[in-house]
């Protein structure tokens, strides 16, 4: 039974590689550390595969894993100091039908990063609000509550940049 659950929880990564990337992206908007987040949380998936008691879960377990793996990343990011000559230009990366920009993407950056994270799963993931329930650990009606208000804020946030720029 656990060769069965590791083989498709390798058959489950194969196929979802580029969403995980671009997941990863999403949060953390580097490709190497974006490459470095999957990479993480594919490893730690695979040392931990015989905590999967549920092939069902398996989703909902790896993107649980990559989430923190970005979080752990921006975090670790954010506690390097830069030096003059180690600011570099990153390499912008560009998926077809995954355009960045506009309005929207600069507002969702404003917002608090589990809401951001609540808001990607949803729309950009297409996930249940049961399956980032479960991804996120917070219960269903908190998970509900962070992406209505999210959305709201979202939307006075980009009426508001409409004005100004009128």
């Amino acid at each position: 039974m656990k060769q069965i659950l590791y083989e498709r929880l390798i058959q489950y990564i194969l196929e979802n590689q580029d969403r995980f990337y671009r997941l990863a992206y999403s949060y953390t908007r580097h490709q190497e550390d974006a490459l470095d987040a999957v990479q993480n949380a594919v490893c730690k998936a695979l040392e931990a595969h015989e905590s999967i008691k549920n092939a069902d879960a398996i989703k909902t377990w790896f993107y649980r894993i990559l989430m923190n793996e970005c979080l752990a990343v921006i975090k670790k990011r954010n506690k390097v100091v830069l030096t003059a000559g180690a600011v570099g230009e990153s390499e912008a990366y560009y998926e077809k039908g995954y355009e960045q920009g506009g309005d929207i993407e600069q507002e969702l950056e404003k917002l608090e990063l589990d809401v951001q994270g609540i808001i990607k799963l949803r729309f950009f993931e297409e996930m249940s609000l049961k399956e980032i329930s479960g991804i996120t650990g917070l219960n269903l009606n908190t998970v509900k509550t962070k992406l209505y208000r999210g959305l709201k804020l979202l939307k006075e946030n980009i009426q508001e940049a409409e004005l100004w720029a009128d």
